[in-house]
């Protein structure tokens, strides 16, 4: 059984501006996260998918290791419902935790948020077919 990954890339749009989302979904892949990586011109978002997000909707993430800081967007039911701006990296052993609501977590440069006007409420349109 192999272990390997198809990465897959959506569209998302929020605030009439479409992001170039990779999609992860497997634990390994969400623990890792942005850690020592940058986005690119294949993507500029990444969309967290958690196993079970359903049954509990408060999602915790850290900026350990990640290179540059990031704005986390909390997603739920097609509307913003919250965002931690500009989570600065952390190389430290014990990382602090940014927290919100939704089944669906969306990181982006930090930065983007306020430069685009993005808000708790908007809504969010995630394209349903992958490429």
């Amino acid at each position: 059984m192999s272990t390997r990954t198809t990465t897959t890339t959506i569209n998302i749009t929020i605030n009439k501006h479409v992001f170039k989302a990779k999609v992860v979904k497997n634990k390994r892949e969400i623990i890792k996260g942005m850690m020592n990586a940058t986005f690119d011109n294949s993507f500029d978002a990444m969309l967290f998918v958690k196993p079970n997000a359903s049954d509990h909707l408060e999602q915790h993430f850290w900026m350990k290791n990640c290179i540059i800081p990031l704005d986390v967007i909390f997603i739920h039911m097609g509307k913003v419902t919250g965002i931690q701006h500009n989570c600065p990296p952390c190389y430290q052993k014990d990382c602090p935790m940014y927290t919100g609501f939704g089944d669906l977590v969306l990181e982006v440069a930090g930065g983007t948020c306020k430069s685009l006007r993005i808000r708790k409420g908007n809504n969010v349109i995630i394209e349903t077919e992958a490429k």
